[in-house]
């Protein structure tokens, strides 16, 4: 295949979309077309595009970025969950997800401060796991939100 035919294979297949359904054990949190997505795996950022392999993996929190039909970028802080794709369709089970534009700093940093003193407690029914989880989230929300202002 010549390289311009490749190049105007690449741009129609960047503007097929695909189903995105965003799922949290509390509600359906959003579904849309997008063109791509580039979500937290376990071994690394995954960028998913039109006609993907079928793919079940783990998401770790991080920053969700998707793109839209205008290549218009929109990013979420997701803790944790699955992501599957077949068929042009991907579905996250998200543990909790929420949009930049949402992140309340505050709650986040006092989330932050009540993780870190459970953990330095030395009350034995503390549950280690559970607190280490909540940093990590209350962190991953503090770093995406502080990469979000500086970019405005």
């Amino acid at each position: 295949m010549s390289m311009r035919k490749l190049r105007e294979s690449k741009r129609r297949s960047s503007n097929k979309m695909f189903k995105l359904s965003i799922v949290t054990p509390e509600k359906i949190f959003k579904e849309i077309d997008v063109n791509s997505i580039i979500a937290p795996g376990s071994e690394g950022y995954l960028g998913v595009l039109t006609n993907h392999a079928p793919l079940i993996t783990t998401v770790v929190p991080g920053k969700l970025t998707t793109k839209d039909k205008n290549n218009q970028e929109k990013n979420y802080a997701i803790s944790g969950g699955f992501l599957e794709v077949y068929k042009n369709q991907v579905t996250i089970l998200a543990d909790s997800i929420e949009s930049l534009e949402n992140i309340d700093i505050e709650r986040s940093q006092k989330a932050l401060d009540r993780a870190k003193k459970r953990l330095k407690s030395k009350d034995p029914g503390i549950d280690i796991p559970r607190a280490s989880a909540a940093v990590r989230r209350a962190l991953n929300r503090i770093k995406i939100y502080d990469s979000y202002i500086k970019r405005m």
